[in-house]
């Protein structure tokens, strides 16, 4: 290890002025000098920082794109087949009450980012979901409804802090409900429908990471049990995935289901006649 130590230290003690300040901003000035200057792994609540920090950016870049699988999905098949209307309208409104809270709090960017970049693709989820239905006019009204509630959460002269904690413990029951539709929507099609199975692992892999992350660098018990509960749904959902996996969609069991029906042939004609008087109403007279 100290060879080790000897061998990168010049590298790490010469690095560029944006490098360093950016490690700093990460995990602060005493942790940057113990793990990249004298490079100190046995440093166990800066390790522990660090790992927290490294899987907060990650889950924020993952983020980034874990919904488009889901959006290229219903787009392709022009469906919202086993896709819940109401489980993403309860999740959407779950994050935009998180993501206010978060900032207002002044939380580090690194364990909520993912929460804006969720919503926005949720948006565009629950539009298209709308739309697939024939409910265009319910998805103005519902971008309608966002742009009102983000104008609300976010001014802090119509809600006080005291009124979004309350509203923070709403959002966790919200965000743990809202899968309870979705898991119900599979369990009575039988199948995953047109859900990603993409966004439900990374989903499931995102709530575990920020279990750990909340508990690092978070104080904060209403964030970290919303977490914990929507972690235990999550792995609800991503058996049901497993479960499911080969079953077929809604559109071709109903295909499978739909027997040919085979006109009926044609009676020939054989030349020959009923004699008159002798149909099958006419009774023989004795």
């Amino acid at each position: 290890m100290d060879a080790l130590r000897t061998a990168l230290q010049p590298i790490t003690h010469n690095l560029p002025g944006p490098v360093r300040d950016l490690g700093v901003s990460l995990i602060g000035e005493s942790c940057y000098k113990a793990l990249v200057l004298d490079i100190d792994h046995e440093n166990t609540e800066c390790v522990k920082l660090a790992v927290s920090k490294a899987l907060g950016i990650g889950i924020v870049g993952a983020s980034s794109i874990v919904k488009v699988p889901q959006i290229i999905k219903l787009v392709k098949s022009q469906s919202a087949s086993g896709v819940s209307f109401l489980s993403y309208l309860l999740e959407t409104s779950s994050l935009l009450i998180s993501l206010a809270y978060n900032v207002r709090n002044r939380f580090p960017f690194s364990t909520f980012g993912e929460t804006a970049l969720i919503l926005g693709q949720n948006v565009i989820i629950t539009v298209l979901v709308l739309n697939y239905s024939g409910k265009a006019s319910v998805a103005a009204l519902f971008v309608a409804a966002l742009a009102a509630g983000v104008f609300t959460l976010f001014n802090e002269s119509i809600l006080d802090a005291t009124t979004m904690g309350y509203l923070q413990a709403g959002a966790g029951v919200l965000g743990v409900a809202s899968k309870v539709p979705q898991i119900a929507a599979i369990w009575s099609q039988g199948g995953t429908g047109q859900l990603s199975a993409f966004a439900v692992f990374n989903y499931l892999a995102g709530s575990l990471s920020r279990i750990f992350t909340t508990l690092q660098e978070v104080d904060d018990k209403l964030i970290l049990y919303g977490f914990i509960a929507g972690f235990s749904l999550n792995l609800v959902l991503a058996a049901q995935m497993v479960y499911y996996w080969n079953a077929p969609s809604a559109k071709v069991k109903g295909k499978q289901k739909e027997a040919p029906i085979k006109a009926a042939p044609a009676a020939t004609t054989t030349g020959a006649s009923t004699p008159k008087g002798k149909g099958p109403t006419t009774r023989r007279r004795g």
